[in-house]
């Protein structure tokens, strides 16, 4: 199964920028929509799809223009790394994850018992991905993922949400009412895509639904644990650091691949932002995702877990960064530029 955040990234191209407006989408007659839909119900009930199911599903779904505008309309662009940090981890996110984990602090010791997965991260994760629930979609999921199935620029890819959305209501965990989410079909607290709640998401309150739409975040947080968990999270290791790198080193060294004990990166001259040796926690790669001159970092092994999430290198440095501070640590020297190291 593809990552959940590499999907997302290519399907719903989620900032962390300003709050985004209300999406206002519409539905608009389209008898092209119409017919597609005819033939994709066969298709459906042959893969298991109730006709109650389907119909429950399709009563209110409806063609959205807007969605294709969007997709066709992804901004293309890059933020430097210290001013993705900047907003990542701005003030009011650090406060309000800290507020959040004081409030949740229960049930997210609960969560980081069950699943050995960091409460500052859960954390940092919700407030990427939704602004700590404020901004969980309030679109059609049956009518987003159908509307993009039906174009065929990734028929296939949407057509599996579809059907796994279709499949999220046959199982009674939600209503089709409730079944919103972003305009790609992102979904609650966590903006899971159907197929990877489907596969990951968990009941945590024991009510027999796994119900990550709902106001109590309970069942969405604890989905992000179960699926960071069930991708190899190690519990006790942190995702990475910024470092300080010895003048003359190699960015040649630098990047995801190979992995080296810490040892080495000590023995060529690697330090901490304080100018203390990295403890081991165990093989380690140096990243320098602004290039030679802008900031390092050193990252471990849960680094490359929360790729899985999304694969973007600025999106993991900005949920550890945004973990580390809830948690108290010190603004990031990346989110201040100039950088100079050495």
């Amino acid at each position: 199964m593809m990552g959940l955040a590499a999907t997302a990234l290519a399907g719903c191209a989620r900032g962390i920028g300003s709050a985004p407006a209300p999406e206002v989408m519409r539905a608009a007659p389209n008898p092209d929509w119409d017919r597609w839909v005819a033939a994709f119900r066969v298709r459906a009930a042959q893969s298991g799809i109730s006709s109650q199911t389907l119909s429950r599903g399709f009563r209110d779904a409806g063609y959205l223009p807007g969605v294709i505008e969007r997709d066709r309309n992804q901004a293309e662009f890059k933020r430097s790394i210290e001013d993705y940090l900047a907003i990542a981890a701005s003030d009011e996110r650090v406060a309000r994850g800290r507020e959040m984990l004081q409030r949740h602090r229960d049930l997210l010791r609960r969560i980081e018992t069950r699943f050995g997965v960091d409460a500052r991260i859960v954390t940092a994760i919700w407030g990427m991905e939704s602004r700590y629930g404020t901004h969980r979609g309030d679109i059609p999921v049956i009518s987003s993922t159908s509307t993009l199935a039906f174009d065929g620029r990734r028929g296939p890819f949407y057509e599996k949400q579809l059907l796994a959305a279709l499949r999220i209501l046959q199982n009674g965990d939600t209503t089709p009412s409730r079944l919103t989410g972003s305009w790609a079909g992102a979904m609650g607290h966590t903006q899971f895509i159907p197929t990877t709640y489907e596969a990951y998401a968990v009941d945590f309150t024991g009510d027999g639904r796994r119900d990550i739409w709902a106001d109590d975040p309970a069942d969405a947080l604890a989905s992000a644990a179960a699926y960071l968990q069930r991708s190899g999270w190690k519990t006790g290791q942190p995702w990475g650091l910024e470092v300080r790198l010895p003048e003359g080193f190699d960015p040649r060294l630098a990047g995801r691949a190979p992995r080296r004990p810490v040892a080495e990166w000590t023995a060529m001259g690697v330090r901490d932002m304080d100018g203390r040796r990295v403890p081991d926690h165990g093989p380690a790669t140096i990243l320098l995702p602004a290039g030679p001159q802008g900031p390092a970092f050193m990252t471990f092994g849960n680094f490359r877990v929360l790729t899985r999430y999304n694969n973007a290198d600025s999106y993991v440095i900005g949920v550890g960064h945004l973990g580390d501070r809830i948690a108290g640590g010190p603004p990031s020297a990346a989110a201040s530029p100039p950088m100079r190291r050495g």
